[in-house]
Protein backbone atom coordinates (compact mmCIF):
# COMPACT_ATOMS: atom_id res chain seq x y z
CA UNK A 1 0.00 0.00 0.00
CA UNK A 2 0.83 3.35 -1.03
CA UNK A 3 -0.48 5.89 1.88
CA UNK A 4 -0.41 9.77 1.89
CA UNK A 5 -0.11 11.48 4.98
CA UNK A 6 -1.59 14.57 5.02
CA UNK A 7 -1.55 17.60 7.22
CA UNK A 8 -0.49 21.31 8.73
CA UNK A 9 3.06 21.15 10.17
CA UNK A 10 2.68 19.71 13.79
CA UNK A 11 -0.33 17.47 13.22
CA UNK A 12 1.45 14.60 14.01
CA UNK A 13 2.16 13.21 10.80
CA UNK A 14 6.07 12.16 12.20
CA UNK A 15 4.41 10.49 15.27
CA UNK A 16 2.45 8.05 13.55
CA UNK A 17 4.84 7.19 10.67
CA UNK A 18 7.02 6.25 13.65
CA UNK A 19 4.21 3.93 15.00
CA UNK A 20 3.63 2.39 11.80
CA UNK A 21 7.30 1.76 11.27
CA UNK A 22 7.37 0.41 14.30
CA UNK A 23 4.19 -1.94 14.45
CA UNK A 24 3.35 -2.60 10.44
CA UNK A 25 5.68 -3.44 7.42
CA UNK A 26 6.24 -0.06 6.67
CA UNK A 27 9.21 2.47 5.03
CA UNK A 28 8.65 5.89 5.60
CA UNK A 29 9.56 8.95 2.72
CA UNK A 30 9.81 11.92 4.18
CA UNK A 31 10.70 14.84 2.52
CA UNK A 32 11.23 16.82 5.54
CA UNK A 33 14.15 14.11 6.52
CA UNK A 34 15.60 14.17 2.66
CA UNK A 35 16.21 17.80 3.04
CA UNK A 36 17.67 18.17 6.63
CA UNK A 37 20.00 15.44 5.84
CA UNK A 38 20.99 17.37 2.73
CA UNK A 39 21.04 20.04 4.88
CA UNK A 40 23.15 19.03 7.51
CA UNK A 41 25.74 17.85 4.56
CA UNK A 42 25.86 21.24 3.03
CA UNK A 43 25.07 19.83 -0.09
CA UNK A 44 24.15 22.25 -3.01
CA UNK A 45 20.54 20.88 -2.93
CA UNK A 46 20.39 21.05 0.72
CA UNK A 47 21.52 24.99 0.74
CA UNK A 48 18.74 26.12 -1.54
CA UNK A 49 16.33 24.25 0.31
CA UNK A 50 17.71 25.94 3.81
CA UNK A 51 16.75 29.30 2.01
CA UNK A 52 12.82 28.46 1.73
CA UNK A 53 13.00 26.65 4.42
CA UNK A 54 14.30 29.51 7.19
CA UNK A 55 11.51 31.42 5.94
CA UNK A 56 8.74 29.08 6.03
CA UNK A 57 7.91 28.70 2.31
CA UNK A 58 7.53 25.53 0.62
CA UNK A 59 10.55 24.44 -1.50
CA UNK A 60 9.93 24.49 -5.25
CA UNK A 61 8.81 21.70 -7.01
CA UNK A 62 12.07 21.08 -9.15
CA UNK A 63 14.10 20.57 -5.77
CA UNK A 64 11.92 17.95 -4.56
CA UNK A 65 9.97 15.72 -7.17
CA UNK A 66 13.00 13.70 -8.50
CA UNK A 67 14.30 12.94 -4.63
CA UNK A 68 11.14 11.34 -3.92
CA UNK A 69 11.38 8.70 -6.67
CA UNK A 70 14.70 8.22 -6.27
CA UNK A 71 14.26 7.43 -2.93
CA UNK A 72 10.64 5.23 -3.74
CA UNK A 73 12.59 3.57 -6.49
CA UNK A 74 14.94 2.02 -3.67
CA UNK A 75 12.22 1.00 -1.28
CA UNK A 76 12.84 -2.53 -1.25
CA UNK A 77 9.87 -5.56 -1.63
CA UNK A 78 7.59 -2.75 -2.08
CA UNK A 79 4.62 -4.70 -3.32
CA UNK A 80 5.03 -6.25 0.03
CA UNK A 81 5.05 -2.95 2.32
CA UNK A 82 3.69 0.31 3.55
CA UNK A 83 4.96 2.97 1.63
CA UNK A 84 4.56 6.39 3.88
CA UNK A 85 4.81 9.58 1.80
CA UNK A 86 4.72 12.22 4.91
CA UNK A 87 5.35 15.84 3.35
CA UNK A 88 4.90 15.04 -0.21
CA UNK A 89 2.93 16.20 -1.98
CA UNK A 90 2.12 19.53 -0.78
CA UNK A 91 0.30 21.10 -4.11
CA UNK A 92 -1.86 20.27 -6.63
CA UNK A 93 0.70 20.22 -9.24
CA UNK A 94 2.94 17.52 -6.76
CA UNK A 95 -0.09 15.62 -6.64
CA UNK A 96 -0.87 15.02 -9.93
CA UNK A 97 3.27 14.45 -10.95
CA UNK A 98 2.88 11.35 -7.83
CA UNK A 99 -0.32 10.02 -9.96
CA UNK A 100 1.91 9.91 -13.25
CA UNK A 101 4.71 8.65 -11.83
CA UNK A 102 2.55 5.72 -10.00
CA UNK A 103 0.88 5.00 -13.18
CA UNK A 104 4.37 4.23 -14.57
CA UNK A 105 5.32 2.04 -12.24
CA UNK A 106 2.05 -0.03 -12.38
CA UNK A 107 0.80 1.23 -8.94
CA UNK A 108 -1.09 3.70 -7.08
CA UNK A 109 -1.47 5.81 -4.31
CA UNK A 110 -4.40 3.44 -2.40
CA UNK A 111 -5.21 6.20 0.92
CA UNK A 112 -4.42 9.70 1.88
CA UNK A 113 -4.96 10.15 5.47
CA UNK A 114 -6.07 13.60 6.38
CA UNK A 115 -5.06 15.01 9.94
CA UNK A 116 -7.68 17.50 11.20
CA UNK A 117 -6.03 19.89 14.26
CA UNK A 118 -6.67 23.74 14.75
CA UNK A 119 -4.00 26.38 14.45
CA UNK A 120 -3.32 27.29 17.81
CA UNK A 121 -2.94 23.52 18.94
CA UNK A 122 -0.08 23.56 15.67
CA UNK A 123 1.37 26.64 17.40
CA UNK A 124 2.06 25.02 20.65
CA UNK A 125 3.10 21.84 19.24
CA UNK A 126 5.53 23.18 16.97
CA UNK A 127 6.92 25.98 19.08
CA UNK A 128 7.73 24.31 22.27
CA UNK A 129 9.17 20.88 20.28
CA UNK A 130 13.01 20.74 20.95
CA UNK A 131 15.26 18.35 18.86
CA UNK A 132 18.69 16.76 19.77
CA UNK A 133 21.67 18.26 17.83
CA UNK A 134 23.71 14.94 17.85
CA UNK A 135 21.14 12.12 17.38
CA UNK A 136 17.65 14.02 16.15
CA UNK A 137 15.45 12.82 19.16
CA UNK A 138 12.29 14.76 19.94
CA UNK A 139 11.38 16.05 22.90
CA UNK A 140 8.63 19.13 23.97
CA UNK A 141 8.81 21.60 26.70
CA UNK A 142 5.23 20.36 28.06
CA UNK A 143 4.11 17.12 26.38
CA UNK A 144 7.39 15.37 26.16
CA UNK A 145 10.19 16.77 28.54
CA UNK A 146 13.55 15.38 28.54
CA UNK A 147 14.40 14.17 32.68
CA UNK A 148 17.04 16.84 32.13
CA UNK A 149 16.37 19.95 30.49
CA UNK A 150 18.29 21.05 27.42
CA UNK A 151 19.95 17.22 27.56
CA UNK A 152 18.56 14.50 25.82
CA UNK A 153 18.14 11.48 27.18
CA UNK A 154 19.09 8.87 24.87
CA UNK A 155 22.32 10.19 23.90
CA UNK A 156 22.83 13.30 26.23
CA UNK A 157 23.16 15.80 23.79
CA UNK A 158 22.34 19.19 23.57
CA UNK A 159 18.50 19.98 23.05
CA UNK A 160 17.90 22.65 20.22
CA UNK A 161 14.61 24.34 19.21
CA UNK A 162 15.15 24.22 14.73
CA UNK A 163 15.07 27.90 13.70
CA UNK A 164 12.18 27.22 11.24
CA UNK A 165 10.14 26.84 14.35
CA UNK A 166 9.90 30.11 16.02
CA UNK A 167 5.90 31.43 16.23
CA UNK A 168 6.26 33.89 13.60
CA UNK A 169 8.12 31.04 10.98
CA UNK A 170 5.33 28.45 12.32
CA UNK A 171 2.46 30.71 11.35
CA UNK A 172 3.86 31.35 8.33
CA UNK A 173 3.83 27.91 7.35
CA UNK A 174 0.59 27.42 8.32
CA UNK A 175 -0.41 30.21 6.24
CA UNK A 176 1.85 28.35 3.08
CA UNK A 177 -0.14 24.90 3.94
CA UNK A 178 -3.46 26.69 3.74
CA UNK A 179 -3.09 28.45 0.24
CA UNK A 180 -1.25 25.27 -1.00
CA UNK A 181 -1.81 22.45 0.65
CA UNK A 182 -5.17 22.32 1.75
CA UNK A 183 -6.92 21.77 -1.90
CA UNK A 184 -5.40 18.54 -1.69
CA UNK A 185 -8.37 17.37 0.73
CA UNK A 186 -10.81 18.53 -2.11
CA UNK A 187 -8.74 16.57 -5.00
CA UNK A 188 -8.48 13.20 -2.66
CA UNK A 189 -11.89 13.64 -1.41
CA UNK A 190 -13.44 13.86 -5.22
CA UNK A 191 -10.79 10.32 -5.93
CA UNK A 192 -12.46 8.48 -2.68
CA UNK A 193 -9.06 7.81 -1.08
CA UNK A 194 -9.70 10.41 1.75
CA UNK A 195 -9.60 9.40 5.53
CA UNK A 196 -9.58 12.13 8.01
CA UNK A 197 -8.20 11.85 11.72
CA UNK A 198 -8.21 13.98 14.83
CA UNK A 199 -5.14 14.76 14.92
CA UNK A 200 -5.56 16.64 18.57
CA UNK A 201 -6.08 13.42 19.93
CA UNK A 202 -2.88 11.42 22.01
CA UNK A 203 -0.73 9.31 19.71
CA UNK A 204 -1.82 6.42 20.45
CA UNK A 205 -5.36 7.21 19.76
CA UNK A 206 -4.02 8.66 16.62
CA UNK A 207 -2.84 5.45 15.54
CA UNK A 208 -6.14 3.25 16.93
CA UNK A 209 -8.28 5.30 14.88
CA UNK A 210 -5.72 4.89 11.56
CA UNK A 211 -5.80 1.17 11.83
CA UNK A 212 -9.83 1.20 12.31
CA UNK A 213 -10.50 3.42 9.13
CA UNK A 214 -7.57 1.65 7.17
CA UNK A 215 -9.35 -1.43 8.14
CA UNK A 216 -12.28 -0.33 6.62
Amino acid sequence: MNIILLGPPGAGKGTLSSKIIDRLNAVQIATGDIFRYNISNKTELGMKAKSYMDRGDLVPDELTIDLVWDAFDKVEDRDQRIVLFDGFPRNLDQAKALDMGMAERNTEISQVVYFDVDDEILIERITGRRVCEDCGSTFHIMNNKPQKEGICDKCGGKLIQRNDDNEQTVKNRIAVYNDFTSPLVEYYEKAGKLIKIDGAKTPEEVFNEFNDKLGK
